[in-house]
């Protein structure tokens, strides 16, 4: 016969079997939670920082943003500068301030430049070229920024000696001009068969004023077509000869600032050519 007390743990039977029988596989279930929870707090974000994403979102959902690290990359321009417009200054020598050398008939050197001057413009202007007329102190000096100017001078109207014959030029010391200088030189000895005459270039050309009025960086010279007294004829009587080796100088000067075609002086004109 059962007593009481053994009857009121006859409830509990079942139960214990049941945790004796799946004992092991009980053991299993707990471990794996154990482990589930490990693995989520050991990848879950830190403190707060899933509540910040979670308010960022648009859709409530939590999400992170992606961040990588592109070093900054200069941005380089595709195509080159395209060069400013070419604007050209002639400057005739003496004009609207004196008469400069003067001959025994009353022929000035103002007079030979001015002629001189002006067919180079419209020379230059007939090829399109943007093209100044200046006088020798003209205002617009100041400050003037073009691809180039030419000083348009001559020389003495007194007989010194045979050898006084031939051009010169010379080149502002502020702004390198070689090749502006090179490109007239070489033009205007082919179109006038003159030669150089180096030995004869004074200060006054080499710190000629308009050198040091122009915008700083314009490439200028000052050129002394011919004497007066021996280069008389070439000078009055052919001065579509003397203008056009100016022009063509100052034309191969832009054909290579222009990287154009490389430049080739006209053949010097017949001796009969006049004006």
């Amino acid at each position: 016969m059962r007593t009481a007390y053994e009857d009121s743990e006859q409830p509990d039977r079942p139960f214990r079997r049941f945790l004796r029988r799946n004992l092991s596989l009980i053991a299993f279930f707990g471990v794996s939670v154990v482990a589930m929870i490990g693995v989520y707090l050991y990848f879950s974000p830190a403190s707060g920082i899933a509540e910040v994403v979670a308010a960022g979102s648009t859709t409530g959902a939590l999400s992170a943003p992606f961040d990588k690290r592109v070093p900054p990359k200069p941005v380089l321009q595709r195509l080159a500068q395209s060069p400013g417009p070419v604007r050209i200054g002639i400057i005739s020598g003496h004009k609207g301030n004196d008469s400069g050398s003067v001959c025994a008939d009353g022929l000035t050197e103002a007079e030979v430049n001015e002629n001189i001057a002006v067919r180079v413009v419209a020379a230059l202007q007939a090829r399109g070229i943007a093209t100044d007329l200046l006088t020798e102190f003209d205002p617009r000096l100041d400050g003037y920024v073009g691809t180039a100017l030419v000083s348009i001078h001559a020389d003495s109207c007194d007989y010194i000696n045979d050898q006084a014959t031939g051009f010169k030029i010379a080149g502002s010391g502020i702004t390198d001009s070689s090749a502006l200088s090179i490109c007239v030189e070489e033009a205007y000895r082919q179109a006038t068969q003159m030669s150089y005459h180096a030995n004869t270039i004074t200060p006054d050309m080499t710190d000629y004023q308009a050198f040091r009025r122009i915008s700083p960086g314009v490439p200028a010279i000052i050129i002394e077509i011919g004497f007066l007294n021996l280069d008389r004829p070439m000078l009055t009587e052919q001065p579509d000869r003397v203008a056009g080796g100016i022009t063509d100088g100052v034309w191969c000067y832009l054909d290579q600032i222009r990287g154009g075609v490389s430049y080739a002086p006209p053949a010097a004109a017949p001796p009969g050519d006049g004006g």
